[in-house]
């Protein structure tokens, strides 16, 4: 069964920022493009340098019992509480930041822990990418994409897709004129279910 994508008051968003610089060329270009959403649309920051998680410890097949970090209990409510998690990160070897991919990783335990409704809640909402790299052909960032369609994929979400800049040095990329210009709109558009590349789109569609 799909879910409706929340429109207008019943949306509320979520800034993930995985940058290991303050005041980042990504974090300015997703404020950009966060001030283009309508004013009662509830947003929230969070910065993972400011909430370091520690290394995931894998233990959904351990039945110890597992200490929840302070931090990643409130990433996880704040990733429950948004209909909409945008992940902005730089692109860091052609792929995610390792904070990024680290509050990716404790997405594995929030959907075993005990009890857990997480994949549930979570089908239905949308990811959404922002990144900006020194390199101006997108096509170098095939692997951030990958990584979040296909996270989204697997947990039956829906993915805006990603906003690309161009940028090195601190505030390069509000001279990206065109990336500037993706921000204005990039929320605005649909957001399809997310699907792996061997799933095949359904007829009629």
């Amino acid at each position: 069964m799909q879910t409706e994508t929340p429109r207008g008051a019943d949306r509320s968003f979520l800034f993930v920022l995985g940058s290991s610089r303050a005041d980042g060329n990504t974090e300015m270009l997703a404020r950009a493009a966060a001030e283009q959403l309508p004013a009662e649309i509830p947003r929230r920051w969070v910065d993972l340098a400011q909430l370091p998680l520690p290394d995931f410890d894998d233990r959904r097949h351990d039945s110890e019992f597992r200490t929840v970090h302070e931090n990643e209990e409130l990433l996880r409510q704040a990733t429950l509480e948004a209909t909409d998690i945008v992940i902005a990160s730089p692109l860091y070897w052609y792929s995610l930041s390792a904070p990024t991919k680290r509050y990716l990783d404790y997405w594995s335990g929030w959907l075993t822990a005990p009890g857990s409704d997480f994949r549930q809640r979570m089908a239905g909402r949308t990811l959404w990418g922002v990144t900006v790299m020194s390199e101006r052909d997108e096509v170098v960032a095939d692997g951030l994409v990958t990584s979040l369609n296909n996270s989204a994929a697997y947990m039956r979400m829906r993915f805006g897709g990603v906003l690309f800049g161009n940028g090195s040095r601190p505030g390069q990329v509000k001279n990206d004129e065109r990336a500037m210009v993706r921000a204005k709109t990039f929320f605005h558009g649909e957001t399809p279910l997310a699907r792996f590349p061997y799933e095949e789109e359904p007829a009629g569609r």
